[in-house]
């Protein structure tokens, strides 16, 4: 294989779970690959991602002439594990992808295990994974030898944020491969402007119902909000392992009334729900649900987390300390006490993301880092 730009690569995305954020990466990324005349196939899990999972892949299928093989893979280390890591030597034996590039710690594994070889290059985009353990615990501590074992593994890591790049180097270790940072990104239609629905809460919250997420810091600062005279109102757009213990926290707390589950729903639908998005994250990397807020022009506070600070640049005065419920019910006030300073930071907002952060330049920008990695050995 050469470096040679005209000529198309056989690219082999790898993921455990199919869901959430990175799941949308990696559709908009083989897209935007195969559009350009790249073979392009996907690995995911067939243990996650239910019925939304099976839909997008099959609507992505006639596009991938690599196609698209589901493996079970658990999450955590299992005795499957070697299994699941030869069913994967076959597939790329039998596919000969050029690129293997694996998403998230598990897959990403799979994929650098393989031998070092002069006509492929192994890509790992951590996408967060295994560094939001701390290296004081039992999981961070194994996860953290065993991505130092697989570091120099890897002709080219690709993170989605700064964040992420130096959290791994400061964690980890500084690679032997290149190091390359391109930025998530959406499609142009997602810059279209939302009309707020007419049932629409004070508040929204769109994503996954985890704990990393911090759904329930949200409702502790709505409950605190209301305690002080600001008869706030709050949708939930999503699904998740905590759906039943935010519920029961909502009943416990007396916000029945007050706090609405509508169930997963696409993110330009959650965001009409509410006047102002939260993003009340305890961790994250480049979070998908901040840049397409940004670019549908929503007015949004956020957690000061991972790389959310680097798609807000000098707005970050819409800023909160995550896992602080007092901080993060005095953002959601001082917004809807001056609506108009909200909405201005959201149309300036917009106008950063739709420089910086498209799925045009996602995708550029990771062809060029395959490029360089091909050049580079």
């Amino acid at each position: 294989m050469t470096a040679n730009p005209d000529q198309p690569l056989r690219i082999l995305h790898a993921v455990r779970a199919p869901v959430g954020g990175i799941f949308r990466h990696i559709l908009d990324l083989a897209n935007g690959q195969a559009e350009r005349g790249h073979y392009v196939g996907i690995i995911a899990d067939s243990l996650t991602g239910g019925e939304r999972a099976e839909a997008a892949l099959k609507e992505i299928t006639p596009r991938l002439k690599l196609g698209v093989q589901r493996i079970a893979i658990r999450r955590e280390p299992h005795p499957t594990d070697l299994l699941v890591w030869l069913r994967f030597m076959f597939l790329i034996r039998r596919l000969k992808p050029d690129v293997l590039h694996g998403h998230g710690a598990k897959a990403g594994a799979f994929v650098r295990l393989r031998r070092r070889s002069k006509n492929k290059i192994r890509i790992y985009t951590p996408h967060g994974g295994s560094l939001h353990y701390p290296l004081d615990t039992f999981k961070g501590a194994l996860y953290g030898h065993l991505e130092r074992a697989l570091m120099n593994n890897t002709e080219l890591f690709l993170f989605e944020s700064a964040f992420a790049r130096d959290t791994y180097q400061r964690t980890i270790g500084i690679p032997k491969g290149l190091v390359r940072c391109v930025f998530n990104g959406v499609t142009a239609d997602e810059f279209d402007p939302i009309v707020k629905a007419a049932d629409a809460t004070d508040l929204a919250y769109v994503g996954e119902f985890r704990q990393i997420k911090g759904a329930d810091l949200l409702i502790d600062a709505v409950a605190r909000l209301r305690a002080d005279g600001k008869p706030v109102t709050l949708t939930l757009g999503g699904d998740g392992e905590e759906m039943d213990a935010l519920k029961a926290r909502v009943q416990k707390l007396g916000l029945t009334e007050t706090v609405r589950f509508i169930g997963h729903v696409k993110a330009r639908y959650g965001f009409s729900k509410g006047g102002l998005l939260v993003v009340p994250s305890r961790g994250d990397s480049m979070p998908y649900v901040v840049i397409e807020a940004a670019a549908a022009g929503i007015p949004m506070v956020a957690a000061k987390v991972g790389g959310i600070p680097e798609i807000f640049g000098p707005h970050t005065d819409a800023l909160f300390a995550p896992s602080n419920v007092d901080a993060l019910a005095d953002a959601i006030k001082t917004a809807l006490s001056d609506p108009a300073a909200a909405l201005d930071r959201a149309r300036s907002l917009r106008e950063r993301v739709l420089i910086h952060f498209s799925q045009k330049a996602m995708v550029e920008g990771v062809l060029a880092g395959y490029r360089e990695a091909f050049a580079d050995r």
